[in-house]
């Protein structure tokens, strides 16, 4: 088979350093003879198109990248935001780093459609301003800001904070390109603009949890005005940036009056009643038990090594094993992964013939035409 002409060496090698590998393991990874790779590095003709291809797809890259002549401008290739995120944390794999682009992407296609169709006055991320006053009191100002009921769950928070102006995915519990592996332990990023920032959650086996990392990821954007990717290591963090985010993220899911709503008197001898006991206010707020721990303890109400109990006997649980999905409802899962302020744009642009049936299909996880009209029809029947 023919071998490409013109490929740029110092692009592969770029791209493999910037995921930190080295071209042979680049070549085992994507089953390619070392020596071909090698001879492409020396300035020969060593791939073919499909090879080339498969190297692109590696990277997230379009085969034209490899093609161009002259080094890469990181600068126009990674964003700012992206810089800071896979800056952070050694657990941004190959796989989490095309996520995050990807992401960056649907931004870009969303702010196009909303510009296309004239309604860039819907672009309004103007948070409450934090002066430094005690949390709990700023947690009060942002529920107000946020227009949050007493009876919550995940969607109705997440329909809140996308009401604001920024835009909330979810990971999809499917291999695919819009996934976080489960063995990966983040949970979640931030990419922060003055203008539609973007949360990104991870799926989680319970909503519930969902939710705190969403708030965790709404304080960062409140409080630091900056990008952020977090594990579940800074979700329980005591220092600095993610205690300050762990505290708003506690005090706006559970303020200070709904904690007078639970009777100490109640309080179960053993840490395994602890679900029990809090069941009710778990489900009305919509929060995982922990979280109410957590906010029992700040509050002096909870002794530390209850904490620390209930937590141990709960990592020793064994979550059911859920079966997997047949995907009947494959038409939903885009509004599951991108929002419904998302997926009502991109079908606005299309009932406004803005895209066409093709373009609406690939923004929205590539589904089928057929799914495309069933997602329509869930809309217009909501």
């Amino acid at each position: 088979m023919e071998r490409i002409q013109s490929i740029n060496p110092e692009r592969i090698a770029w791209c493999c350093a910037d995921y930190g590998m080295t071209t042979a393991e680049l070549a085992a990874a994507l089953d390619i003879a070392a020596a071909s790779i090698d001879r492409v590095m020396a300035g020969e003709d060593g791939l073919t198109f499909n090879q080339l291809r498969k190297v692109a797809d590696y990277f997230g890259r379009g085969v034209l990248f490899f093609l161009e002549k002259g080094a890469v401008d990181e600068a126009q290739v990674h964003t700012m935001q992206f810089r800071t995120l896979t800056n952070q944390k050694p657990e941004v794999t190959p796989t989490l780093r095309k996520l995050i682009e990807r992401v960056e992407k649907q931004r870009e296609v969303y702010l196009s459609l909303l510009e296309d169709m004239d309604e860039s006055d819907r672009l309004s991320f103007t948070p409450p301003d934090f002066q430094s006053q005690a949390i709990s009191e700023f947690a009060s100002i942002v529920r107000r800001w946020l227009e949050l009921d007493e009876v919550n769950d995940f969607d109705s928070y997440r329909a809140a904070v996308e009401a604001k102006g920024i835009l909330v995915f979810r990971s999809n519990g499917y291999n695919g390109k819009w996934q976080i592996p489960k063995e990966n332990p983040i949970l979640g990023f931030t990419l922060y603009d003055s203008v539609c920032p973007v949360i990104v959650i991870k799926k989680q086996s319970s909503e519930r949890r969902q939710t705190f990392t969403l708030m965790h990821e709404l304080a960062h954007l409140i409080l630091h005005k900056s990008s952020s990717i977090d594990d579940e290591y800074d979700l329980f963090s005591h220092r600095g940036r993610e205690r300050e985010a762990n505290a708003l993220a506690g005090s706006l899911l559970v303020p200070d009056v709904f904690l007078g709503s639970i009777n100490d008197a109640e309080h179960p001898d053993e840490v395994a009643q602890f679900d029990v006991w809090l069941y009710h206010q778990c489900k009305a707020w919509g929060v995982s038990c922990e979280v109410i721990l957590r906010r029992l303890l700040d509050a002096g109400r909870l002794p530390e090594n209850e904490y620390t109990a209930y937590r141990q006997w709960h990592a020793k649980l064994v979550e059911p094993q859920r079966e997997r999905g047949s995907r009947k409802y494959r038409h939903r899962e885009p509004r599951h992964v991108f929002g419904d302020t998302f997926v009502r744009t991109v079908l606005d642009a299309l009932s406004t013939r803005q895209i066409t049936l093709a373009k609406a299909s690939n923004y929205l996880d590539s589904i089928k035409i057929k799914d495309l009209h069933s997602l329509e029809s869930f809309y217009a029947n909501l």
